[in-house]
C-alpha cells in the first residue's frame, strides 16, 4: 500500500503540472481518505487562482483582493499514479 505522505506528494505534483498555466497559489492539503476496496487514496487539495478573488468594499479600500479557494479531489492508486482529478464544488464559496 502507498504511504499517505507519498499519495499527498503525488497529488500535489500532478496538480502543479496540469494546472501550471493557471498560476495557482496556496496549494494545500484539505482532506485525505483511503478506499480499501478500490485500492486508492482520495486526496482533496485546495488552491487559489489569480482571476478568482473576492472583491468587496474592504478590498476597494486596501487594494488587496482575497483569493477564493478551489478544491479538487485527486484519486491516487496504490502504485502512486494519479487516476483522476474531480471538482469539489460543495466546498467552494
Amino acid at each position: 500500500m502507498l504511504a499517505v505522505k507519498d499519495a499527498i506528494e503525488a497529488a500535489k505534483a500532478f496538480a502543479k503540472t496540469v494546472l501550471n498555466d493557471e498560476g495557482i497559489t496556496n496549494l494545500g492539503l484539505e482532506e485525505i481518505e483511503h478506499s480499501d476496496d478500490e485500492k486508492l487514496w482520495r486526496v482533496t487539495l485546495g488552491f487559489s487562482r489569480p482571476w478568482n478573488s473576492v472583491r468587496n468594499s474592504l478590498t476597494a479600500l486596501t487594494g488587496e483582493q482575497t483569493p477564493r479557494r478551489a478544491y479538487r479531489i485527486f484519486e491516487v492508486s496504490d502504485d502512486g499514479n494519479v487516476l483522476a482529478m474531480k471538482r469539489r464544488p460543495e466546498l467552494e464559496g
